[in-house]
């Protein structure tokens, strides 16, 4: 008898991807509203520490996902601007979703941002099938 993935394992993967995905969709939103993104401006709006933002700014550097010179701002690589708007996507569905169904808008936005990982690609095609009808 084959083995089963675990079910587990699916979940695993989302939570090693969720601070790119974070990350990237906050560097293009912030690029969509001015010209540069710097350190600060992505500590005040992930509302975490410089230092938190340069460990994990490095990161998506290493990563290919931005691009950053030291003391300067970042922009996203093309591999960053596509997860960034792949990310953006499923946050807008799952939003527009729970709040078609009822859920009050702070839960709506609270919850969107948290199951925007791990939500599939069927169950996301499912919910807008749903919305259409």
């Amino acid at each position: 008898m084959p083995k089963r993935p675990s079910p587990f394992a699916k979940t695993r993967i989302d939570h090693a991807t969720e601070t790119a995905e974070d990350y990237v969709e906050a560097i293009g939103d912030i690029l969509d509203q001015q010209p540069t993104c710097r350190v600060k401006d992505l500590a005040a709006q992930m509302e975490v520490t410089h230092v938190t933002v340069t460990r994990i700014l490095q990161r998506l550097s290493a990563e290919g996902l931005i691009d950053k010179d030291p003391y300067g701002p970042c922009t996203l690589t093309e591999t960053g601007r596509v997860m960034a708007t792949q990310s953006r996507r499923r946050h807008r569905l799952l939003l527009d979703f729970l709040l078609h169904i009822g859920v009050p808008s702070a839960d709506a936005k609270r919850d969107a941002e948290g199951m925007e990982h791990h939500v599939s690609e069927a169950t996301l095609a499912a919910m807008q099938a749903a919305m259409k009808r």
